[in-house]
């Protein structure tokens, strides 16, 4: 048979083919493969059975061991052969060639090792009851070598797009501008209340409030172990007083992580988890709002870094706003039956059965993630309805939810309004006490 045409040297660096072997699980004895006239004992050549063999008189003569002839093989062929090498499958030859490759390849090195664990998971006498964590540790382990896109539940976009926006806002900062001051307020008894703190000192006061979150799902809270129950503002003062030293860019890393960690978590766990409860101390929302609330907040103080740094800032999406404007209308009437019953809000003029309709403030919300709702005035338990609206206000989405930040008074949110004075007064002063720091 002729050669191809071209380099010499093809022939020599032609793939080696190894020839037919025996079973892994011959003798040692019958290792030398017979001859095409070798005649196996018992047999004659022809192929029908012969006569016995007899017994050798004599001891064998000891001979010493032939040396194994090693292949030379591609790369691509030891590549091929890790499989079988990890079976123990190759042949002598075979298997000093790719541990002699082994000793030089990394990559090889390493899938080597993971095929020869996975072969160990074969043997019969191993337990078959899977480790209860062995998918979280898998999972964690892939996303460690290479980060996936993880599909993230609908309900959780939110929270996942605004730290991803403020993430990058503060990568784009430079180091003096995370000292910068900002001066974070909210609506507290009737009344705007401010404190100051800078650019870290606000990731610092996200990462200890988000950590009731994690707290909610088994994960580690950064205020750590065997903490009290204390209120958003509490954790925070707390978390501040706790510092070495004053926060700085390195809250950065934690903050984000976190974030990461528990959209990673909730994304991996059961349809249930949306409906897990989150404590704030003072109240509680299923995850499914508290991680809307987490949004809410993480765009509202990534506005305030914005403007203590000169830095243009969008709100979002008008999807995302949607939700969270939803999210405080929702909240609305048991804010105002609660300032109901400090004095702060005028009594209810009707006594309204659970479920059904009751007196009404229409509330349409104008521009990117608006809509209308209609919110139950006598009571948080009756239904809000269009036939019982006694009032009617109209805001932009962005303003309506700098009132529920409490950066704006409810004198200050006077936009359109129509019908019962006491009843708008009262909804927008509910709606501003859903602030806090």
């Amino acid at each position: 048979m002729s050669t191809p045409h071209g380099d010499p040297d093809d022939l020599a660096r032609a793939p080696w083919i190894p020839g037919p072997r025996q079973a892994a699980d011959d003798h040692a004895d019958l290792e030398a493969a017979p001859g095409a006239d070798t005649v196996l004992p018992g047999f004659e050549a022809s192929g029908e059975p012969g006569p016995a063999p007899e017994p050798a008189e004599t001891e064998p003569a000891e001979t010493e061991p032939a040396e194994t002839e090693v292949p030379v093989l591609t790369h691509g062929v030891l590549k091929s052969l890790l499989g079988a090498w990890a079976l123990s499958a190759c042949s002598s030859g075979e298997t000093k060639a790719v541990e002699d490759h082994l000793t030089s390849c990394a990559p090889c090195a390493d899938e080597a090792l993971r095929l020869r664990d996975a072969v160990a998971l074969l043997h019969e006498d191993r337990d078959l009851d899977l480790d209860p964590l062995l998918r979280s540790r898998v999972l964690e382990n892939c996303l460690g070598r290479r980060p996936a896109r993880i599909p993230v539940p609908e309900w959780v976009t939110p929270y996942d797009a605004e730290t991803a926006r403020l993430d990058a806002l503060l990568r784009d900062i430079g180091e003096s501008e995370w000292h910068a001051p900002v001066r974070l307020k909210w609506y507290e008894e009737d009344r705007v209340v401010r404190r100051k703190a800078t650019v870290a000192g606000v990731i610092g006061h996200l990462l200890a409030v988000d950590g009731l979150v994690s707290a909610a799902l088994g994960l580690t809270d950064p205020l750590g172990t065997g903490v009290p129950e204390l209120s958003p503002a509490e954790r925070t003062e707390a978390f501040w007083a706790g510092l070495d030293r004053p926060p700085n860019r390195a809250l950065r890393d934690p903050w984000r992580e976190q974030s990461h960690t528990l959209i990673r978590t909730v994304s991996f766990a059961g349809r249930g988890v949306a409906d897990l409860t989150v404590t704030y101390k003072d109240f509680a929302l299923p995850l499914r709002d508290s991680l809307l609330e987490r949004a809410f907040e993480c765009w509202v103080h990534a506005d305030d870094i914005a403007n203590a740094v000169a830095y243009p800032y969008a709100p979002p999406s008008g999807a995302h706003l949607h939700g969270m404007i939803d999210l405080a209308a929702r909240l609305l009437p048991a804010a105002l039956a609660t300032r109901r019953r400090a004095g702060l809000a005028s009594p209810a003029r009707h006594l309204v059965a659970a479920g059904t309709p009751g007196r009404s403030l229409h509330l349409e919300v104008e521009g990117a993630g608006g809509g209308h709702w209609y919110i139950p005035l006598d009571s948080p338990a009756a239904v809000g309805s269009a036939e019982q609206s006694v009032a009617q206000v109209a805001m932009d989405g962005v303003e309506f939810c700098q009132l529920v930040a409490g950066h704006i008074s409810p004198e200050e949110a006077a936009a359109g309004q129509d019908g019962d004075r006491e009843a708008i007064r009262d909804v927008l002063s509910a709606a501003a006490s859903l602030s806090r720091l």
